[in-house]
């Protein structure tokens, strides 16, 4: 944990459980510090497992810290209280925030200001955890980018607050070795309470003595392991970097990432409107069509359609290349087709004008809604 952060902070392995995976471990952390009915904070958009993993079994319910494409994405401290107000006018007991840092499925480290901002929260409010779900930590391609929540309770001197006690963190091995078969995640709270409630909840979701006993030696072997990781955000770079230049070679953007095993893309100037259903639409093509499994940005509640997620990671270059030709191909047939009903619709306009003065108001009513349903 410490490698991964730089070594700038420190772990005690006391205030470690073990769980079955980051699912099981962000799902006890619900058990632990909500009751069914209260509510936790997410910055959107977000993992679309939390609405499964937070809520389920637990009844803890979710409202959304909305965030804009104008500034990144990012936390404000504004969408933060708004969604602070929201849920006290829907009658929830706000317990906690959590974030994803890095993002899934931004694919974007937090940054120290919105790290700041969320802290002044929980200071402000006596009542509320931060939970920070760092299993990307390890995908970082510039480990100096990365600012761990607990770095932020060292550098703010909130270790002797009662803040540290409301700080946890959810970590995995699944993303930064690659083994999420494996199912090993893991807790870290300062708070003994916490610790203790975690621990003998984890006996529903044990990790298997066999499996504790193969890491051991794998993570024993540091040479091995800083290497690993090491050439693991080279890969994860390169490959990035190279979705990122494909996709801008046939005027698709991405958002500036610099972590984790996707990009976020912005599709919206290929959809016929500025709808949810329009992204729909966008998303059935390319799963059915183009053959392209990607994730619409709606089941990742983002408020603005046309933002889609697309992972890189589980590809050769092979592949990633005939994705982008694939791609290629639907951006061309959809400025095509764009072209077309361009110069269709000019046509008809010049044909209206010719014969308006000519034609009752009711006519040209119905014309204009035919023209309205061709559209859509």
């Amino acid at each position: 944990m410490s490698e991964n952060r730089g070594n700038r902070v420190s772990f005690d392995s006391n205030n470690l459980v073990l769980t079955a995976g980051a699912t099981s471990a962000n799902e006890t952390l619900m058990f632990c510090l909500a009751d069914p009915g209260d509510a936790f904070l997410l910055p959107t958009p977000y993992y679309p497992g939390f609405d499964r993993d937070l809520k389920w079994r637990t009844g803890v319910e979710i409202v959304p810290i909305q965030s804009s494409s104008t500034n990144g994405f990012r936390i404000t401290k504004l969408a933060l209280e708004e969604a602070y107000e929201q849920a006290k006018k829907l009658d929830l007991n706000v317990k906690g925030i959590l974030i994803t840092n890095p993002s899934n499925p931004l694919g974007t480290t937090t940054t120290q200001t919105e790290l700041n901002i969320l802290f002044d929260f929980i200071t402000k409010n006596k009542n509320i955890h931060l939970v920070s779900d760092e299993i990307y930590s390890g995908t970082v391609f510039n480990s100096s980018e990365f600012i761990s929540v607990m770095e932020i309770l060292k550098n703010n001197q909130l270790e002797n607050t009662d803040v540290l006690n409301r700080v946890h963190i959810v970590c995995s091995l699944s993303k930064d070795l690659g083994l999420p078969g494996f199912r090993v995640g893991a807790i870290y709270s300062n708070d003994k309470d916490v610790i203790s409630a975690a621990t003998k909840m984890s006996s529903f979701g044990l990790v298997s003595s066999q499996t504790q006993y193969l890491l051991s030696s794998l993570l024993s072997d540091k040479k091995f392991t800083k290497n690993y990781l090491r050439e693991n955000q080279k890969r994860l770079k390169n490959r990035q970097r190279k979705l990122v230049l494909g996709l801008e070679a046939i005027g698709i953007k991405c958002l500036k990432s610099n972590a984790g095993l996707f990009c976020w893309v912005d599709m919206r100037p290929l959809l016929r409107s500025k709808t949810f259903e329009a992204e729909m639409d966008l998303w059935k093509k390319i799963v059915y069509e183009v053959k392209l499994n990607i994730s619409p940005g709606s089941s990742c509640h983002c408020e603005e359609p046309g933002w889609f997620r697309v992972c890189f990671a589980n590809m050769i270059d092979e592949t990633l290349k005939l994705a982008l030709k694939r791609l290629k191909m639907l951006v061309d047939d959809e400025n095509s087709s764009r072209r077309c009903q361009k110069s269709k619709s000019e046509r008809l306009n010049g044909s209206r004008k010719k014969t308006m003065s000519n034609v009752s108001n009711w006519v040209f009513r119905l014309s204009f809604h035919d023209r309205e349903a061709e559209e859509r």
